[in-house]
């Protein structure tokens, strides 16, 4: 049995589906978890990480567990996630943790801490450390559906943006085969791109014109913390977006050297959840 922590999340989902679809059996731990909305055959199981003894018990016998924390602020880390990394790690031998490449750069980010915790802790790890999501460009969903301009900061900002689909492939693999322990993954699609380029497409998936119009840091600040659900310093995702432009995230071949296929591209994600837009 593997155990998939935030099952009802971006990648949660599709790992649920793709393992399931692999024929494995499957427990989906989420807050919100909806028996109706997952594959049959799968064990649904609605709980908080942070209720230990729940946690306990949905991570007894599992041979591998795909955690997500689901909190933003490191002092919750530091303080949290020795107990539920812990927990997980007496019951379940390997653990896939959804970090992001972020860590590396960020050592006081919860990211690394809880990364740290995992590495100490688990019989076996692995981290996955995407880059930003395809599907985060869904911030932009309400203007796209209510016109054609998308006002947003740092239009010339560049990013590899990884579709949820490939993070997925990657963590199934490493829940369930071998030599994938101790590895960092970088996760990244295919290409760099351009924010307003990113708009640009989505509008082409749509088949019309969708336009970017640069929104300044001042604006953008009183609406991020909504925007990007509740981070707590707005600053410091301007101030690393701002920091794409002259200095973009690497593309790598993480996704295709793990997988054999190569990543998809973000015209690809477009097209494929254009509903999203619409």
């Amino acid at each position: 049995m593997i155990l998939v922590t935030g099952a009802t999340g971006k990648v949660g989902r599709r790992l649920v589906e793709r393992l399931a679809g692999d024929g494995h059996k499957v427990r989906a731990m989420s807050r919100s978890v909806n028996r109706a909305d997952l594959p049959a055959g799968v064990d649904a199981l609605a709980g908080d990480l942070l209720d230990l003894d729940a946690l306990g018990d949905a991570a007894d016998g599992a041979r591998a567990t795909f955690l997500l924390w689901p909190f933003s602020e490191p002092e919750h880390a530091a303080r949290l996630a020795p107990g539920v990394v812990a927990t997980i790690a007496a019951r379940s031998p390997r653990v896939v943790h959804l970090s992001a490449q972020a860590a590396e750069r960020s050592p006081d980010s919860f990211w690394a801490i809880v990364e740290r915790e995992v590495e100490a802790r688990a019989q076996e790890w692995t981290q996955l450390r995407p880059v930003g999501f395809a599907a985060n460009t869904a911030m932009w969903a309400d203007q796209i559906r209510a016109g054609d301009v998308v006002r947003w900061p740092f239009g010339e900002a560049r990013r590899p943006l990884v579709d949820e689909r490939d993070i997925a492939a990657v963590a199934a693999l490493a829940l369930t085969r071998d030599g994938h322990a101790g590895h960092r993954y970088v996760l990244t699609g295919p290409e760099l791109l351009r924010q307003d380029e990113q708009v640009e497409l989505i509008g082409q998936a749509l088949g019309r014109t969708v336009r970017w119009e640069e929104m300044t840091r001042d604006e953008a600040r009183a609406l991020l913390r909504t925007a990007l659900g509740g981070f707590s310093s707005p600053d410091t995702v301007l101030d690393a977006w701002e920091s794409f432009i002259e200095h973009p995230e690497p593309v790598t071949t993480t996704v295709a050297d793990v997988t054999g296929t190569s990543p998809r591209r973000f015209a690809t994600w477009a097209r494929d959840r254009v509903d999203l837009f619409r």
